[in-house]
């Protein structure tokens, strides 16, 4: 999928795996992550990750408002962003996905910019979530799938937007897996 780099996106791939993010590093459009602070706390890359990207304390709801209205001043500053739309790595059984939160969606509706959904399928099984790092032999791959335009959308359509670009990721999951 070609997409014009001239145009502002939001990337919403799956999480299953720490790899998913370094991963995104892949993508040709320049974007700004929307995450969470826990990466703050990695030596050296968390200080990097809070001085590039969008951090949020979920805890918070200070932070979560202050993310939003910083994800609304990146687009407006001609920046794409990034979002995990599960909101982290929450699946406890991968590569089935959690549901999605709206945060993605509304700002895409609110901004009238186009989502992207992306399949990472095979990053939870080169590096699962698990105490124990092990990292396994395996293809990274990614598929950047043809952007959904919200031009014309309302907030109303959160929840049929959500399900598209779920079942979208799902689909190609599902189809990843099978031809492996």
């Amino acid at each position: 999928m070609r997409l014009d780099p001239t145009k502002n996106y939001i990337f919403c791939p799956n999480h299953f795996s720490y790899l998913d993010i370094p991963t995104m590093g892949l993508n040709p459009i320049n974007t700004v992550f929307v995450g969470k602070n826990d990466m703050e706390t990695i030596p050296l890359f968390g200080y990097m990750y809070k001085k590039l990207h969008i951090t949020v304390n979920r805890t918070s709801l200070k932070s979560r408002v202050n993310t939003v209205l910083a994800s609304m001043k990146a687009i407006d500053d001609g920046k794409s962003l990034v979002i995990y739309p599960e909101g982290g790595m929450l699946t406890t059984n991968p590569p089935q996905m959690c549901a999605f939160k709206d945060g993605a969606f509304r700002t895409a509706i609110e901004k009238q910019i186009a989502i992207v959904p992306v399949t990472i399928p095979y990053n939870w099984i080169i590096l699962p979530d698990q105490k124990k790092i092990r990292l396994q032999a395996g293809k990274v791959k990614l598929i950047f799938h043809k952007p959904i335009e919200t031009i014309g959308m309302t907030l109303e359509e959160v929840p049929q937007l959500k399900q598209l670009v779920f079942s979208t990721i799902d689909t190609e999951l599902k189809k990843q897996l099978s031809a492996r």
